[in-house]
């Protein structure tokens, strides 16, 4: 039987490429896609997840869940590496016009529809999670798992030195996240960029013809060149599909519980994940946190999936 998940994105490239591949996904039922804001802002990332999903079309619709910007946001995005409109400036719109709750709202009534069974992907920003978690703390053990791709234990990050973008950009909401009673799982930016990929990842793209193909061929291309030019580097990752990973076949990973919280104020350290790692450890372990992946087996895996949603969109 398929799991049940509810995927928290902020597409942006990395993100729209997760959420292609799992929507093709027979071992996934996703039942909501809900917005955040954070590589483009909130009324931008609503309108990228339903851009999406009308472009995919999977075999069944997820609900969609409008994101919220958060208090405090800090001035950055990722449009500098994902484009103007987070989706490599293909400009695509929505051309149904449907009522969309918020994202909130949505991620609350759908834990409470699946009791035990709905496993929280956030691949983005916590903003939503953590709202309908302080408006609803009955949601707390209804939840089977939530996953969260973000955060370092190393103390690098892409954003600042010690940050990365997800937490940096609403750290009073992962801080409510690390904290609360579900059951958790991160996946920190030192795993989840280790399976990377260079242009030969093109040519391995379902036909342009299929729905999923063509999404991926209007992306990836795009996000190979700002990598580049921006970056100086020749290969990408997808951090995103991590979290998809951790659902499919958790045997990719290895991971360790820690004790683990996120400073929300500091000038310098603003959503750095700071780890109790003293011998007289003062904080309770919190989190499961993915330390190593075999990276062959899930270049595999990534590859399955590929080929799962270029059969499923044809």
């Amino acid at each position: 039987m398929p799991q049940k998940v509810l995927i928290d994105c902020d597409p942006g490239i990395d993100d729209a490429v997760a959420l292609t591949l799992a929507l093709f996904d027979p071992r996934l039922e996703v039942v909501a896609v809900t917005a955040s804001a954070g590589t483009v802002d909130a009324e931008r990332s609503t309108r990228n997840v339903q851009a999406l999903i009308e472009q995919l079309d999977p075999p069944r619709h997820p609900r969609i869940g409008a994101a919220m910007d958060p208090d405090g946001a800090p001035v950055l995005d990722g449009r500098e590496i994902h484009g103007d409109d987070g989706l490599a400036n293909t400009r695509w719109e929505a051309m149904g016009r449907q009522h969309i709750m918020n994202s909130e709202k949505l991620i609350s009534d759908q834990i409470r529809a699946n009791p035990g069974e709905l496993t929280l992907i956030a691949m983005g920003p916590l903003t939503g999670i953590a709202r309908a978690f302080q408006r609803d703390p009955g949601l707390l053990t209804l939840v089977h798992r939530l996953i969260m791709v973000g955060g370092t234990t190393t103390a690098m990050g892409d954003c600042t030195p010690c940050a990365e973008f997800n937490m940096h950009f609403d750290p009073t909401a992962a801080e409510i996240a690390l904290q609360s009673l579900t059951t958790k799982t991160l996946i920190p930016l030192e795993v989840s960029t280790k399976l990377s990929f260079g242009l030969e990842l093109i040519d391995s793209l379902p036909a342009k013809y299929t729905r999923a193909g063509k999404v991926l061929h209007s992306l990836i291309p795009h996000y190979f060149r700002t990598h580049r030019q921006l970056l100086g580097s020749e290969t990408i990752a997808f951090q995103a599909l991590m979290g998809v990973m951790m659902v499919t076949d958790r045997s990719l990973f290895e991971t360790v519980e820690m004790a683990m919280r996120v400073e929300e104020s500091g000038d310098l350290t603003r959503g750095m994940t700071v780890v109790d790692q003293r011998l007289q450890r003062k904080w309770r372990k919190n989190v499961e946190v993915a330390v190593s992946l075999d990276i062959e087996a899930a270049r595999d895996a990534f590859y399955n999936l590929i080929r799962y949603a270029g059969q499923k969109s044809e």
